[in-house]
């Protein structure tokens, strides 16, 4: 039974500026009609004097619940948490228990008292955990990535305006955004602005930026000037059009610069004291497993979080969104199902890039054999699906046991573990 069952709840609904709040009697009526508060110190302060007010009626502790929403809910999460028993669950949860009623009714009020109903009624899986400076790291790896996917848009689009503007550029450098590539389209952005130019200064460009000698900048630009004239002939001539080239390499080093700051806060909030001394042991833990680097450990571990809140590894495997969705009715078993994806998507994005390395490289023989010889004849991506699972596993059993990595023949593992098994019955 719910430890809230016999005692007052409180349900929030959280919207950006204010939220909607809702109290249960013990009972389980409603103890007073829902109200709203104003995310700021009076709004905050009243809500506290109201929850005082309902503990002292009834002579019992309150269990404050609230769904997850985005960053609304932090700030008055992190102000309750030391004043009350305060607990966030996932939105999935009260959404499937939307149609409870035969009206449909859809609103902030009723929105408050069914999380509250929820909280004291049924045993959902929620957290009151929240380390500020967990936190910040996790913030601090999300916009490390979504920075890098903005980069990424950026470079797509340099590469599409050069095939109109500069056809044939692309061909020169296997990365046009090389440091080499963006000196050179910095100083000359059009077919025709690589022609007029001083073949010793552009050499010079080439050789500063590129230090592979003066043999290697000649044949360069011999390249570059063959291609530059046939641009000329076929290419699309607008002064216009070359501005964009010169704007989206200025977005790029922008963001680069930007890239290079976040990395440089992640590594000195590691290094710092700040972070729980279990949490930097872990980040460790991890990135000894072969193919996971440094930031991808620390990304991993950020949105983990607390290991002790999973208690099998198939709630890690759920929490990241690689366990199979279920689509069965009477006979019917559907053999079509797809990941769930309902967890934490940059933690899953950072695994499939572990996966990916892993089956392309020999750092880990026992997963590449298990790729190559159990997985065979599957689709990639099914594959590579396996392969997180297996991951996922691992890093399960590293946090769990506090012990790093160690790569075993599955057969010797299996043996070992029997024995340990016979020697704890014995």
């Amino acid at each position: 039974m719910n430890k809230f069952f016999y005692r007052p709840t409180v349900g929030i609904d959280v919207s950006a500026d204010f939220s909607v709040v809702a109290i249960l009697a013990p009972d389980g009526e409603v103890y007073r009609k829902p109200f709203k508060i104003k995310h700021n110190r009076d709004g905050f302060d009243y809500l506290v004097d109201q929850i005082k007010k309902a503990e002292e009626e009834f002579s019992m502790k309150t269990g404050i619940f609230m769904e997850s929403t985005g960053v609304y809910h932090l700030t008055l999460f992190h102000f309750l948490k030391d004043k009350f028993e305060t607990f966030i669950f996932n939105p999935l949860i009260t959404n499937s228990n939307k149609n409870s009623g035969i009206r449909k009714v859809k609103n902030d009020k009723r929105d408050a008292i069914s999380i509250a109903t929820i909280g004291k009624f049924q045993s959902v899986k929620c957290s009151s955990a929240f380390d500020v400076e967990i936190y910040t790291l996790k913030s601090l790896c999300r916009d490390y990535y979504k920075l890098t996917d903005t980069k990424s848009t950026y470079k797509k689009k340099l590469s599409t305006d050069l095939r109109v503007i500069f056809p044939g550029y692309n061909s020169v450098f296997s990365n046009i955004t090389c440091k080499t590539s963006l000196a050179i389209l910095k100083q000359y952005n059009s077919p025709q602005g690589i022609l007029d130019a001083d073949r010793k200064t552009l050499i010079e460009i080439i050789s500063s930026n590129s230090r592979k000698g003066l043999l290697y900048s000649e044949k360069l630009y011999e390249k570059l000037i063959s291609i530059a004239q046939e641009a000329l002939y076929i290419g699309i001539k607008s002064s216009s059009l070359f501005v964009k080239i010169t704007n989206t390499i200025l977005l790029i080093e922008t963001l680069e610069t930007q890239l290079e700051s976040l990395l440089k806060e992640i590594h000195l909030l590691i290094k710092s004291r700040r972070l729980p001394e279990t949490f930097i042991k872990n980040i460790q833990l991890i990135y000894s497993i072969p193919g996971i680097g440094e930031l991808t450990a620390i990304t991993i571990m950020s949105e983990i979080g607390n290991i002790n809140g999973f208690l099998k590894p198939k709630h890690l495997i759920a929490y990241f969104g690689i366990d199979p969705s279920v689509n069965e009715s009477g006979k019917f078993k559907s053999n079509q199902n797809k990941m769930s994806k309902r967890g934490t998507r940059i933690g899953r994005r950072a695994l499939y890039a572990v996966a990916l390395a892993s089956v392309r490289t020999n750092n880990n023989e026992v997963l590449l054999k298990y790729y190559k010889e159990n997985l065979k004849g599957k689709k990639k991506k099914v594959a590579l699906g396996a392969v997180m699972n297996k991951l996922i596993k691992y890093i399960f059993s590293v946090l769990k046991n506090q012990k790093p990595y160690e790569i075993r023949d599955p057969k010797i593992h299996e043996k070992m573990y029997l024995q340990n098994q016979c020697k704890t019955a014995a």
